[in-house]
């Protein structure tokens, strides 16, 4: 039996082509997303269907939302790098920006019970911010890092700060060349949580700057982050309980900060409150 013959004997199946056809066709994608504002969990739905949707996600879909959801962190993040690749690609950039990884001990870093992971209801990224976590040599690197989110451990401890951020271009960065001139190891019991790569303790390697403690409102030796091949930073730390007027005063020295080249884009309008290290206390936007 010829193939024509097979159509005509079997129409349905002709139909569901055709469907699937519409479905994946990239330009409808496109307009669907863009009517619904790239709904991040619509995006992850999508993804999940089958291999290509999934294909066409990490190709396209998720470039655009990071584009759509933080245009000038973005845009600086591109400048420069070789046909505006990411680092780890895009669906890994899109899940760091929305995605608060948790937390578990590490050899600098013990806790009682780990804290998991969770979408991030908004975040805010900043540069300024970033470059606290730079020592002297590798001031001229770019790097965006998140405000801590705050999940509670122990009636008895400290809130536990988790953050995130992103180097730009890191294979030539400062940073990953000290890396290499000091001949640190790779850390042999953490992955990053973002694209699965190994990563270096920047505590073992001890280029932790005093700013790093003092920006995430923690106090020196009570902190630790990693580093991956791709630029990913993800780390913990012990924040320092905040009396009414402290918090006043941080407040106006964010806002200060702002004006100074952070990075504000629009996320998901709704707050969360951290209830069992399941969301932010804080009400960060990016």
């Amino acid at each position: 039996m010829s193939a024509a013959q097979r159509r005509r004997l079997n129409p349905l199946s002709q139909e569901n082509e055709s469907d699937d056809s519409g479905i994946l066709n990239e330009c409808v994608l496109l307009l669907v997303f863009e009517s619904i504002k790239w709904d991040l969990q619509v995006l992850c739905l999508t993804a999940s269907v089958n291999r290509k949707l999934r294909a066409i996600a990490k190709r396209l879909l998720w470039r655009k939302l990071c584009v759509y959801r933080a245009p000038r962190m973005v845009s600086a993040l591109v400048n420069g790098s070789p046909n505006g690749r990411i680092g780890g690609g895009w669906d890994a950039l899109a899940k760091l920006m929305f995605f608060c990884c948790g937390c578990e001990s590490t050899r600098n870093f013990k806790l009682s019970r780990p804290s998991p992971g969770h979408f991030a209801g908004a975040s805010r990224f900043s540069k300024t911010s970033g470059r606290s976590f730079l020592t002297k040599k590798c001031r001229a690197d770019l790097l965006f890092v998140s405000d801590p989110c705050e999940h509670p451990v122990g009636d008895k401890e400290d809130d536990v700060g988790i953050y995130r951020g992103v180097f730009r271009g890191f294979l030539r960065s400062n940073t990953r060349a000290c890396l290499i001139g000091r001949q640190v190891a790779f850390d042999d019991r953490v992955r990053c949580p973002y694209c699965g790569t190994r990563v270096w303790s920047m505590t073992a390697a001890r280029l932790v700057p005093k700013s790093a403690a003092r920006r995430l409102g923690s106090r020196d030796g009570r902190l630790e982050y990693f580093v991956c091949v791709n630029g990913h930073l993800h780390g913990t730390c012990w924040l320092v309980p905040l009396s009414s007027d402290e918090e006043n005063c941080e407040e106006v020295e964010e806002e200060g900060d702002e004006e100074g080249g952070d990075f504000n884009g629009e996320a998901y309008k709704k707050h969360e409150k951290v209830t069992n290290g399941t969301g932010s206390r804080r009400s960060l936007m990016f």
